[in-house]
């Protein structure tokens, strides 16, 4: 039968040992910057990154075993495992089907991959909340994980000095199973506003364009994006979503208790708060230390919002997030 309300049972995450900070990546990398211009521009002092053999699905399963362990359940007790990324081990199998493994399930549960870039985390809980909805699955792992690191040109300045590696976690389930008798996911939203492929892209490394010495010389296989472009439909189209799922709602700005908006950069988180009238203690970031991990961006502020009281019980949080493609995606959830 149909599940009629869902709860984020459990959060959890993970990042990589070793902190690249603003001063170490211009050193180490003879980049034409300091950390003061890195600063002021980004927000961002320190990006975590993966050691040598450190993978995105060593990451997406250390995350979901903390989620599980928050949520008081084991990987015996889920039903369906959801891996939200852009920066798989490798093209095939699912990196989903590697975390099951690793997590040592002992049941053949699907597993699968969702490609939504820095929305990715959203869409996999709107894609989660809606199959457990179904009354088909009961409880879910929605991970997003990343190790964009591994698709870095650490020569464009533009772009290396943004992201890092990282993942996180949520676990999904009934209602009833949750600790407060309020919590629920209120709803999502998400959208693709497709044809802006140019603006932010790995180019290389598809069927389209299979690797060749001839584009890895270009460097067409590691991350671009045109800045400004991006910002400008980074702010438009988050604000855009966040408006649409509160009216939906019947909700307000005033009643949101804490706004988790991806990490991208300071700049555009700023931009979001001004133009959603959002005072400055409602807003939740840790792009300082973590800078942009894409699709654990998201759940990896989520657990780390909950762990430090940011986000109160009983209180209503907005997840809100943008993408290449460009993807848009917010989620509300009552704790």
């Amino acid at each position: 039968m149909p599940t009629t309300h869902i709860s984020i049972l459990g959060t959890g995450s993970a990042t990589p040992a070793r902190a690249l900070t603003n001063i170490e990546l211009a050193q180490t990398h003879n980049l034409d910057t300091t950390d003061e211009w890195i600063v002021t521009r980004t927000g961002i002092r320190e990006r975590r990154i993966a050691a040598p053999g450190e993978n995105t699905s060593d990451l997406a399963a250390r995350a979901a075993t903390a989620a599980l362990a928050d949520a008081k359940l084991t990987i015996a007790d889920i039903d369906l495992i959801i891996v939200a990324t852009i920066s798989p081990d490798m093209i095939m199998p699912s990196c989903a089907s590697l975390v099951q493994a690793r997590l040592g399930a002992p049941r053949h549960i699907p597993a699968f991959d969702l490609n939504a870039a820095c929305s990715g985390f959203i869409y996999a809980l709107d894609a989660g909340w809606a199959m457990l909805g179904s009354g088909r699955y009961r409880r879910a792992l929605v991970i997003g994980a990343e190790k964009l690191s591994s698709f870095l040109d650490w020569q464009d300045r533009s772009t290396c000095i943004l992201f890092g590696d990282a993942a996180g976690a949520a676990v999904l389930g009934p209602a009833s199973e949750s600790a407060s008798p309020h919590a629920r996911i209120l709803g999502t939203r998400i959208h693709c506003e497709g044809g802006m492929d140019a603006y932010l892209n790995i180019a290389a490394g598809g069927s389209a364009r299979p690797l060749t010495p001839d584009n890895i010389h270009a460097r067409e296989h590691f991350v671009r994006m045109k800045g400004r472009e991006v910002f400008k439909m980074a702010v438009r189209g988050m604000e855009r979503t966040c408006v649409e799922i509160l009216e939906q709602h019947g909700l307000t700005v005033s009643q949101i208790g804490c706004v988790i908006p991806h990490q991208a950069n300071q700049r555009i988180v700023d931009a979001i708060a001004k133009s959603l009238g959002l005072p400055p203690g409602r807003l939740f970031t840790n792009l300082q230390r973590y800078g942009n991990t894409s699709a654990a961006s998201i759940p990896l502020a989520l657990d780390e919002a909950r762990r430090s009281g940011a986000i109160a019980p009983g209180g209503i949080s907005l997840m809100v997030a943008f993408g290449a493609g460009l993807t848009y995606g917010a989620a509300l959830v009552r704790w």
